[in-house]
């Protein structure tokens, strides 16, 4: 007597969950790639012979600018993670357009590195705006990221707070503001405009 066989369909809950998850892992690994990047930029200068304790000393201090173009990568992409990071804590479930959407987003968090190294390298008001346009690029993706996951409640939770669900959508537009109107402040003093990008921790303490 033969056993009858049973076949047992995926649980597309389960996958739905599983490829969600690849998703988020995937941008993880942006994030990560993008923020190591930023490291491997600092270099000492070029010496033909080893340096002395003064001489090392020398060349740690003159390649300030490049820690600085470092520490303002860092924040930058950080921030975009965390911002990432919690939209996708609320989405719930996606499509082939939102898998589209991230890849856009995360085609300029790994073009920082690039930008941070342009602006350490020369500082100027061309390198700022550079920098500004890259990380409002940026924005400008999370924003219809976000835009497109929630519209309608079309994949995210449809109870979501009203609240969070503003704030999702502020915090991307702080961002786009912040470095896109640092643009014409850039044509006027390139060290007020990079200032001006530490109003970023608005986005993350809103």
């Amino acid at each position: 007597m033969s056993k009858k066989v049973t076949h047992h369909l995926p649980d597309k809950t389960g996958q739905e969950h599983l490829g969600l998850e690849r998703i988020v892992f995937f941008s993880d690994a942006v994030f990560a790639i993008a923020i190591t990047l930023l490291a491997l930029e600092i270099r000492l200068p070029g010496v033909e012979n080893a340096l002395t304790e003064n001489g090392l000393t020398q060349a740690l201090i003159s390649i300030w600018p490049k820690y600085l173009g470092y520490g303002i990568g860092f924040m930058t992409i950080g921030i975009m993670w965390m911002s990432h990071h919690r939209k996708f804590r609320f989405i719930q479930s996606y499509d082939r357009n939102l898998m589209f959407l991230n890849l856009f987003f995360l085609m300029f968090i790994a073009f920082i590195p690039f930008a941070t190294a342009i602006i350490s390298e020369y500082g100027n008001r061309t390198s700022t705006i550079f920098y500004a346009i890259v990380v409002s690029l940026a924005g400008i993706a999370s924003f219809f990221l976000w835009w497109y996951a929630s519209y309608q409640n079309r994949l995210i939770d449809p109870n979501l707070d009203s609240r969070q669900r503003r704030r999702e959508t502020q915090v991307s537009l702080v961002v786009i503001t912040i470095f896109a109107g640092s643009i014409g402040l850039a044509f006027i003093n390139a060290d007020l405009a990079k200032f001006s990008w530490l109003l970023i921790a608005i986005a993350v303490r809103r």
